[in-house]
C-alpha cells in the first residue's frame, strides 16, 4: 500500500489530442530555434566574410573570430545550462522558456543589427544562453505535461523541431546569401518565433508535477497548489478528461510521497544512491551522444559527397539541406516508432549501425580511397542511424529517467554534459586530425561507439509504457 507502483501497472490517462498538440508545440519551438541557429549560422559566416556583400567594414575577420561567431551560441548555451541548474525548480519549467524565449528574441535581434564584432558576439552568447535554458526546460515541460501513452513520441518529436529548424536555416541561408547584409536578415527571421514562442509559453498553465513537488516540498499552500495542479491537468488534458482530474491528481500525490519526493534535493544528493544511477543513465547516454564524433562525421559529408561525384556537392549548403532532409525522415521514422518499438532497440539497433559506418568511414580514409561510393554509404548511414537512436532517444531518456525532486538539477547537468562534449569534440577534431589522419581518427570514433553499445545494453533501461512516477518506483 505505501508503494503502490512497484506491482501495479499504471492505468493509462484520458486526454484530447487537440489539447495535447500546444503543450508541446510552444516548447519544441525552442528545439527549432536552436537547429535554426546551427543551420542559419553556416550560411552566416560565408556572408559575414564577404567583402562586396557582407555590408560592413569589419569583414575581413580571422578564423578566431569566425569561430566566436560560429560557437558563441555554444559557450552562451554551456552558461544557461549552468544557470539552470540553480533556478530549474524555484522558476518552473513554464517560466524558464519564457525566459528562453526573450533571451532568443533579443540574442536574435543584437546579432541583426550588431554594428560591430564586438555586439555581433555579444548577441550570439544571449542567444546560446536562450539555447542552454530551453534544451533544459523544453522536454521536461513536455515529459511532466504529456499523456504516458505518447510521451516517448512527443519528446522524440522535438528533435525532429531541432532538425526541421537546421532545414530551415539551411534553406533560408541560401536565400539571403547572396543579398547584401544577408546575415542580418538571416539571424532576424528567428524573432518572429521567439515571440510566438514566447506568448504560447505563457498562455500555457504550469506543470501539474511541478506544482505537486512545491505542494509537497511545503514551498505553499497545500491544497491552493493541488487546486492549481487540477485546473491545469484540466487544461493539458482538455474536455477527454471529464471528472478523473482530482483521482490523478490525489494519485501523484500519492506516489511522489511514496518514493520520498518531500525532501528538496541537494547537491551532495545528486551524486548518491537513486540520482547517481539517474545521472550515470542520462550523463553517459548525452556523453555517448557527441563522443562518437557526429559533429567531426557531419563535417566531412561535403568532401565526401564530391569526391563521390555528386553535382554541386562543393556546394556546403545543398549538401547540409541534402543531409537534413534524410535526418528529418529518420527521425520521424524514430518518432513513429518510439512508443511501439521502445527505447532499447532503437538505441541499440541504431548505435550498432553507428558502429558500421564509423569503421567503414576509418577504411575508407586508409584502405579504400578509390571506393568513394563506400564513404557516401557510411556517411548516409550513420546519419540515419543517429538519428533513429542517439538524436531523439537521448532527449528522451534524460527528461524521464530523473526523479521529480532532481529533474531540474539533474537535466541540467546531463544538458551541460551534452554542450561540454560536443564543444571538446568540435574544438579538438582538427589537432586530432593533424596528429592522427581523418581514417585513423574515424577508428577511434568507432571504438567509443562500441564501449557505448555496451553501456547501452547494460545500463539503459526501458522506459516505454511507464509513468514518470512508475520509471523511479521500478528502475532507479
Amino acid at each position: 500500500m505505501q508503494e503502490p507502483l512497484i506491482d501495479g501497472v499504471g492505468s493509462s490517462e484520458n486526454y484530447s489530442v487537440a489539447a495535447a498538440i500546444l503543450p508541446f508545440l510552444f516548447p519544441a519551438l525552442g528545439g527549432l530555434l536552436y537547429g535554426y541557429d546551427i543551420g542559419a549560422t553556416s550560411c552566416a559566416t560565408i556572408s559575414v566574410e564577404s567583402s562586396s556583400l557582407s555590408g560592413i567594414s569589419w569583414y575581413d575577420l580571422s578564423s578566431v573570430q569566425i569561430g566566436l561567431i560560429t560557437s558563441g551560441s555554444l559557450y552562451g548555451a554551456l552558461i544557461g545550462s549552468v544557470l539552470a541548474f540553480n533556478i530549474a525548480d524555484f522558476f518552473g519549467r513554464r517560466r524558464e522558456l519564457i525566459l528562453a524565449a526573450l533571451l532568443y528574441l533579443v540574442g536574435a535581434l543584437v546579432t541583426a543589427v550588431a554594428p560591430s564584432f564586438v555586439i555581433m558576439v555579444i548577441g550570439r552568447f544571449v542567444f546560446g544562453i536562450g539555447i542552454g535554458l530551453a534544451m533544459h526546460a523544453a522536454p521536461m515541460y513536455i515529459a511532466e505535461t504529456a499523456p504516458t501513452q505518447i510521451r516517448g513520441r512527443l519528446i522524440s518529436l522535438k528533435e525532429f523541431f531541432i532538425v526541421l529548424g537546421m532545414v530551415v536555416g539551411y534553406t533560408v541561408g541560401s536565400l539571403f546569401v547572396d543579398m547584401v547584409s544577408g546575415w542580418r536578415y538571416m539571424y532576424g527571421v528567428s524573432s518572429p518565433l521567439s515571440v510566438i514562442m514566447g506568448i504560447g509559453m505563457w498562455w500555457l498553465p504550469a506543470s501539474p508535477r511541478w506544482l505537486l513537488l512545491r505542494a509537497i516540498q511545503g514551498k505553499g499552500n497545500m491544497q491552493d497548489l493541488k487546486e492549481n495542479a487540477i485546473f491545469c491537468l484540466c487544461r493539458l488534458r482538455g474536455p477527454a478528461i471529464g471528472d478523473s482530474a482530482p483521482a490523478q491528481v490525489d494519485e501523484i500525490l500519492d506516489e511522489l510521497s511514496s518514493i520520498e519526493e518531500t525532501k528538496e534535493a541537494s547537491l551532495g544528493e545528486m551524486f548518491h544512491g537513486k540520482c547517481l544511477k539517474a545521472l550515470i543513465i542520462g550523463g553517459g547516454l548525452v556523453l555517448f551522444q557527441q563522443i562518437t564524433g557526429q559533429p567531426s562525421v557531419l563535417y566531412y559529408a561535403a568532401s565526401i559527397l564530391e569526391s563521390a561525384g555528386f553535382s554541386g556537392a562543393s556546394d556546403a549548403t545543398r549538401v547540409s539541406i541534402l543531409l537534413g532532409l534524410l535526418k528529418l525522415i529518420m527521425t520521424a521514422v524514430a518518432v513513429l516508432v518510439v512508443d511501439k518499438v521502445g527505447r532499447r532497440p532503437l538505441l541499440l539497433g541504431g548505435v550498432s549501425g553507428i558502429v558500421i559506418s564509423l569503421f567503414l568511414l576509418g577504411s575508407y580514409y586508409i584502405y579504400l580511397g578509390d571506393a568513394p561510393a563506400v564513404a557516401v554509404i557510411a556517411l548516409l548511414l550513420y546519419v540515419g542511424c543517429y538519428q533513429l537512436s542517439f538524436g531523439p532517444i537521448g532527449w528522451l531518456m534524460i527528461s524521464e529517467i530523473f526523479p521529480l525532486r532532481v529533474r531540474g538539477r539533474g537535466l541540467s547537468i546531463a544538458v551541460l554534459v551534452n554542450f561540454g562534449a560536443n564543444a571538446i569534440v568540435t574544438f579538438s577534431f582538427s589537432p586530432l586530425k593533424a596528429l592522427l589522419g581523418a581514417g585513423v581518427l574515424f577508428y577511434g570514433f568507432g571504438v567509443i561507439a562500441v564501449l557505448s553499445l555496451l553501456f547501452i545494453f547494460f545500463f539503459i533501461p526501458e522506459t516505454k509504457g511507464l509513468s514518470l512516477e512508475e520509471i523511479e518506483a521500478k528502475l532507479l
